[in-house]
């Protein structure tokens, strides 16, 4: 054995030596088991460490295990959430709804079409401390962020947390792209799904479109309050500002809104408005946007809620708005048309359109004095001191009454006038003032006859107690020179009574040379009823239509000075023999067709229309778009058909203009928002319009439909100046010194009254009748009724204008004729007519009516 070698059996040095007990002795064959740790004192310390290392794997697993459950319960919400979300792309190229505006033809504002009052403005063109209010007040990371801000939406939550045991209210975390989502793409309802698919659709409009662009439609579709969509419309609302002109304090008074429109309106919680507001200009100096001081100032300023002051509105031509607001949703839909910004502007003159107005408003008012009698009062109330002014206000005012008119109340009547008053409204104000005037017995005595429900007139009125009562509430209109509107009690207003009359009429008034609508009148007042009698009432034109029977024989070559028949004619039909008369009830004989137009001879013309063949009636008014599909009968010829003011109008224009054919147009163009004209109604071509400064000057090219021999048309405006100068037109043109040329128009049993005329400048076609087709009376004809309003529509457009002549076309030739009455004229012939008048057209026979159409039975008188 080595000297070093140490034995098993032997103890160390030191060693304690023990026998060994029988469970620490080592079976044989096996190496010895290490001998044990002692124990410390205490003991226990060796399991509480296992019992740490065990909790910390057991967290770890349930921390793993609740993250892959949590993983996969995200994963399926965002495949849930992202299913069937909308599409994000086209908010690239969206545009905010606007409003769109029709103009007149000097600029001025007719109305604006718009369901949500917006005003769009490009992000380049917001004032960039705008554009910093908005970021500073409602997502302050935003240049950053990239749609969800995970800061905010922690901070949100430790606040919320706090609130739950303090009681405030939530607070949320949308940035603006997540607004930008809820408002244009998910909707607005409170689930953690819709949040979900907000915050999935804002991460995809960061990726598909820059910040700009998503500031842009943010801050012009924000709801600010007050009606105001969009930070434009709220300037305007709030301050009548642009956005260019509002102060530090307003800029950041409108970033204050958003959270709650409502609750920060400066007229009913200005407090709030305030301290809303300086927060705001708090964070902008936090950003860095404004300097302290900067925002120290702005917090000084009032907050001056101005009120929006909208562009004046013309007063004027209702008819002519809802008319060019139709054809636009004909044209482009109704969504384009109160949404797309369109700019159209329209042929309506303002002061002519003021002057058609008044004019059919007077003569529809003045056959209601001669033939409608007094209704009666609107109302009646009690006339003591007391209870007379509030009882007066709470009379409706008629629907239909011009502005013009008060509702004022009876208080006294005596023999010879009666006493009245009534309430004004001084300045606006709230607070009425009454009012006194007289109305004399002078001004009613002429025309207040008792008119009964049927119509019937009662004896004329002997004195004042025979119209009037005390309480009688009645429409009454300052008379011309009378004291101001009864405000001195010395000198108490004079009064006329007033009342809307039953009958009513329609006007139009349009440019020969383009068709151009310049004044349409529909009805007595838009306000009493938007039915526009110019263009949708169908009524018969009676004698009016009559230049469209004597145009063909003119282009036959039959001369104006060609004989005709005026003598009774019998016309057999499937209904038996019709009888057609004069409205004299006379024969003349033998007449020129040029006398027959002037005295609207009804027998000439049906003989006329049997010469030239009454399909070629029809043609000629289907030509001149006044009756498009007309029955080819001949009682047609003495305008039984149905047509419009509007037709009547485009189609005398013909005559004017040589015989082209005309489209009467109300809109002359038509610009989408960004300024890009998307419809012109002038389609001529311009040839030479691109040349350079040193080319010809360019020149419009009238292409034109030819619709009517330019000889014949010429011939038929010196026919129809003859009925104004010698004829039964002869109230249309008196006093105007110009020439003038036209032809009115009586149905059977008079309920149409008809003129329709012209001078070289002007077309105006006028109706008057009841709605409810019925008489207007005897002896009440398109002279009398019709006449006199072509007058005055005439004299208003034409009163700074010289006298034009009627321009005879290149080949005509004008001979010195003399005519039944005497006179002489330069008549209108076709080369080589000028002695081929035809042996005498008629005789006296019955003759045999067999159309393909139904006979109408009806025919014009006068």
């Amino acid at each position: 054995m080595a000297p070093n070698e140490l034995r098993a059996d032997r103890p160390l040095v030191g060693e304690r030596t023990t026998a060994p007990s029988s469970t620490d002795a080592t079976p044989p064959g096996q190496p010895p088991r290490p001998p044990r740790r002692p124990r410390r004192k205490g003991g226990g310390g060796r399991g509480a460490g296992r019992w740490v290392v065990r909790l910390a794997s057991l967290g770890l697993i349930l921390v793993l295990g609740g993250a892959a459950v949590g993983g996969i319960a995200a994963y399926g919400l965002y495949r849930e959430a992202a299913t069937d979300l909308p599409e994000h792309a086209w908010l690239a190229d969206y545009q905010p709804p606007q409003m769109s505006r029709i103009y007149a033809a000097d600029s001025r504002l007719m109305a604006e079409l718009a369901l949500e009052r917006r005003v769009f403005v490009p992000v380049g063109a917001i004032p960039p401390r705008l554009q910093a209010a908005f970021v500073a007040a409602e997502d302050q990371n935003f240049w950053s962020h990239h749609g969800v801000d995970f800061l905010a939406i922690g901070r949100a939550a430790l606040m919320n947390v706090e609130g739950l045991f303090t009681g405030r209210r939530a607070f949320g975390a949308s940035t603006i792209t997540q607004q930008v989502a809820k408002n244009m793409l998910v909707g607005n309802d409170r689930t953690i799904m819709r949040k979900v698919r907000e915050a999935i659709l804002a991460f995809r409009l960061e990726s598909a479109m820059p910040k700009d662009r998503i500031l842009e439609i943010y801050l012009n579709e924000i709801f600010l309050g007050q009606q105001a969509y969009g930070v434009a419309s709220a300037a305007m609302n709030y301050f009548n500002k642009g956005l260019d002109e509002l102060t530090l304090g307003e800029t950041a008074f409108l970033a204050a809104l958003p959270k709650a429109p409502n609750n920060y309106n400066p007229n009913r919680y200005p407090e709030a408005a305030k301290a809303r507001r300086d927060w705001v200009l708090d964070r902008m100096a936090e950003d860095g946007a404004v300097t302290q001081a900067e925002a120290d100032a702005a917090k000084r300023e009032p907050i001056v809620a101005r009120g929006r002051a909208r562009p004046d509105l013309l007063a004027t031509g209702q008819y002519f708005t809802e008319e060019v607001r139709r054809e636009l949703v004909a044209r482009f839909g109704q969504d384009q048309t109160t949404m797309g910004g369109l700019v159209v502007r329209t042929s309506m003159e303002p002061e002519l359109q003021t002057a058609t107005e008044q004019a059919l408003r007077e003569g529809l008012m003045a056959y209601d004095r001669r033939r409608g009698g007094w209704r009666g009062p609107v109302a009646k109330i009690s006339t003591a001191a007391t209870e007379w002014m509030p009882a007066l206000e709470g009379v409706t005012r008629p629907a239909g009454a011009p502005a013009e008119w008060q509702l004022a109340v009876v208080l006294d009547v005596e023999n010879s006038e009666a006493k009245l008053a009534w309430l004004e409204h001084p300045d606006g104000r709230a607070q009425a003032q009454p009012r006194q005037g007289t109305l004399p017995f002078s001004a009613v005595q002429g025309w207040a006859r008792p008119a009964s429900r049927d119509g019937r007139l009662g004896a004329a009125p002997r004195r004042m107690q025979d119209v009037l009562s005390p309480g009688d509430v009645v429409l009454v209109e300052s008379r011309p020179g009378s004291p101001a509107q009864g405000r001195n009690p010395a000198r108490p207003a004079q009064l006329a009574l007033r009342q809307i009359p039953q009958v009513e009429g329609a006007v139009v008034a349009l440019d020969p040379a383009t068709g151009r609508v310049i004044s349409m009148a529909g009805g007595f007042s838009f306000e009493k009823s938007w039915f526009n009698r110019a263009t949708q009432a169908l009524r018969q034109p009676g004698s009016s239509f009559k230049p469209f029977v004597y145009l063909p024989a003119l282009e036959l070559g039959i001369p104006p000075n060609q004989k005709l028949l005026d003598g009774p004619i019998e016309i057999q039909t499937p209904q038996g023999v019709w009888k057609p008369g004069n409205y004299e009830g006379n024969y003349n004989g033998w007449v020129t067709m040029r006398t027959a137009l002037q005295k609207s001879l009804n027998l000439v013309t049906v003989r006329l229309a049997q010469e030239v063949g009454i399909d070629r009636v029809a043609e000629t008014a289907a030509r001149f778009h006044v009756i498009p599909n007309m029955p080819h009968v001949l009682s047609m010829a003495l305008g039984a058909g149905e047509t419009t003011v509007m037709r009547m109008a485009a189609a005398y224009a013909s005559f004017v203009n040589g015989g082209k054919e005309v489209m009467p147009t109300l809109i002359d163009t038509v610009q989408d928002r960004f300024g890009n004209v998307v419809w012109r109604a002038d389609s001529r071509r311009c040839d030479g319009c691109d040349s350079g400064p040193g080319a010809e000057p360019p020149h419009l090219l009238d292409e034109r439909k030819q619709i009517a021999d330019p000889i014949a048309a010429y011939q038929m405006v010196s026919l129809l100046q003859g009925v104004v100068q010698y004829g039964t037109g002869g109230r249309a043109g008196a006093g105007l010194n110009r020439p003038v040329a036209g032809k009115t128009g009586t149905t059977n049993d008079y309920m149409d009254n008809w003129f329709v005329g012209f001078t070289p400048d002007i077309v105006v076609a006028v109706w008057v009748g009841f709605d409810d087709p019925r008489s207007l009376g005897r002896n009440e004809t398109g002279g009398t009724n019709a006449a006199p309003i072509f007058h005055d529509v005439v004299a208003s457009a034409l009163r700074d204008s010289p006298p034009v002549p009627f321009r005879a076309p290149p080949g005509v030739a004008l001979v010195r004729t003399q005519l039944d009455n005497g006179q002489t004229i330069l008549e209108p012939f076709r080369p080589g007519t000028e002695n081929a008048a035809r042996p005498p057209i008629g005789t006296d026979e019955v003759v045999t009516d067999t159309p393909a159409g139904t006979e109408g039975g009806l025919g014009g008188l006068y």
